[in-house]
């Protein structure tokens, strides 16, 4: 017997960047976006920030990245979610591709802590890796046989 499992990367987010997404000057004119996200783990979201080219800093409250003229403030809401504040040379349409981009980084980092636990937690559930394959689209598939039954 064999269980084969199939672990697609995650879809962006774009509809919802888009659709929580707002814009407006801050006290010094600059143009400041925010826009929520679905990001919860922050070791996931530096690594994904730093998969995007960004050098980030970490504060006890907020992550902070940094492309050449762009800057984010993230910071976790009461649910959990961190949520981006855009400023220099950004706007709404700019601010969401950075999410979008972020979000995919962000996906692949999920994707890789799954397969990773999946490997180390198998054999105690009883299941041997048989064979693993990435496609394509950076799916991944695991073919697992369960040992010990006939």
């Amino acid at each position: 017997m064999s269980v084969s499992l199939i672990l697609l990367p995650l879809a962006v987010a774009a509809v919802a960047a888009t659709h929580a997404a707002t814009a407006g000057r801050d006290g010094q004119g600059r143009v400041v976006c925010q826009v929520q996200t679905r990001m919860r783990d922050e070791t996931l979201l530096v690594t994904a920030l730093r998969d995007t080219g960004a050098v980030v800093t970490t504060e006890p409250d907020a992550i902070i990245a940094d492309w050449a003229d762009v800057r984010a403030g993230f910071r976790r809401g009461e649910d959990g979610i961190w949520s981006a504040h855009f400023t220099g040379e950004v706007d709404e349409p700019r601010a969401v591709e950075a999410v979008r981009a972020i979000d995919a980084a962000y996906g692949r980092q999920v994707q890789r802590a799954v397969l990773e636990r999946l490997r180390e937690q198998a054999p105690a559930a009883g299941l041997r890796l048989e064979s693993e394959q990435v496609t394509e689209d950076a799916s991944v598939r695991l073919v697992f046989a369960v040992e010990g039954r006939s």
